[in-house]
Formats: C-alpha cells, structure tokens, sequence
C-alpha cells in the first residue's frame, strides 16, 4: 500500500511539471490549499475578483528586499483597496528554506504588516509545480473571468539591493495598473527572479 501511495504522488508530481506550461491569455488552473488559520482555500472562490499570486520564501534576500523595504507590503495594502485577492504561497518543503508552521506564518504577517488575503501553504509543491513557479517571489495576475494575465518577475533590477527598488519598472503593479483601467498588460511573461523554490523533490 505505502509503495502505491508513494508512486501515486511521484505521478502526480510528474503530472504536475508536465503540465507546468500555463500560458497567459488561458485559463488558470483550480487549485485548493489549506490556509494559515486552518481553513481550505480554492482559487476557484474568487472567480469574478482579480486575483495576484505570489510565491513567497520569507528566508530568500530577494523576498527580504521586497518586505524589508516595504515594498510587497505597501502593493498588497493599494490591491486590497481596489479588492483584487492577493494570495502569497509557501511551496517550501518541511526541512527546506523558508518552510513554517502555521503560528510562524501569522507572526511573520504580523510582524511585516503584510497585507495577503490569504497565506497558503503548498508543502508538498503540487500548486507550485503546476503554475511552474520557480523562484521567490514569482507573480501572477488572474482576471475575474480566471485567466492568466502576467506571469514572471515582479519588477525589472535582478537584484537583492532594496535600492533598486525605485529604479526598476514594477511589472505586477504596472499590470494591474493597466488591468483595472481597462487595458491590457504590456510585458505580459518575464523571466522571473530571486531564490529556487525549495520544493520537496
């Protein structure tokens, strides 16, 4: 039994990357992770919202430099306000980087006045794999009508410095921006950049 069980979620991983080519202007895919209070969240819950996706490892200098600056933070709080559901997704693995408890999760929050509508925790990286999200942070935009609209980079200076922070061209703000003004994202993919999700396998 325990060898089926294992070979079942080596399928579903295999499954998973395999089918890790979600293109923008496409459905994006369902999916349904458990939440730091506890509860199930579908994406599916949102259809008609937009909703950001963002992969997130709270140990990677490229996260730091987007929450120690107030960055990522001050994007979510400005998308709240205009109600579009920012969900950030911990696809660290147990004994990976960036990998928490629940409690650890909310304190982080917390502590970083962040703004997420939802921390979802993704430990065995199925949802990671599936949208074939790479690095932290990695972003993705999702119109109500739940299709992909950016994925990639969250801004343009690959670098872990906050001082290039007000140098780069935003690309999920610029997005959203042109989005809810009733336009159509201008980079639509990027090359995304930060730290290799620390997936299970």
């Amino acid at each position: 039994m325990k060898v089926k069980m294992i070979m079942a979620s080596a399928l579903l991983t295999l499954t998973a990357w395999a089918n890790a080519n979600v293109n923008v202007d496409q459905p994006a895919p369902d999916f349904k992770l458990v939440n730091s209070n506890g509860e199930s969240v579908n994406l599916s819950d949102y259809q008609g919202k937009y909703v950001v996706l963002e992969w997130t490892n709270h140990l990677c200098p490229y996260v730091k430099k987007h929450y120690g600056s107030d960055n990522m933070q001050s994007l979510q709080r400005k998308y709240n306000d205009k109600e579009v559901v920012w969900l950030s997704i911990i696809s660290s693995a147990p004994g990976k980087q960036g990998y928490v408890e629940a409690d650890e999760a909310n304190q982080l929050t917390a502590s970083r006045n962040a703004a997420p509508a939802h921390v979802l925790f993704d430990p065995e990286g199925d949802v990671g794999k599936l949208y074939g999200a790479k690095t932290t942070p990695h972003m993705y935009i999702i119109d109500p009508a739940g299709e992909l609209k950016y994925k990639g980079a969250i801004d343009s200076i690959k670098s872990a410095n906050p001082a290039d922070i007000p140098k780069a061209t935003n690309y999920l703000d610029e997005g959203m921006k042109a989005l809810l003004a009733g336009g159509e994202v201008e980079d639509k993919s990027t090359v995304p950049y930060g730290c290799s999700v620390k997936y299970k396998s």
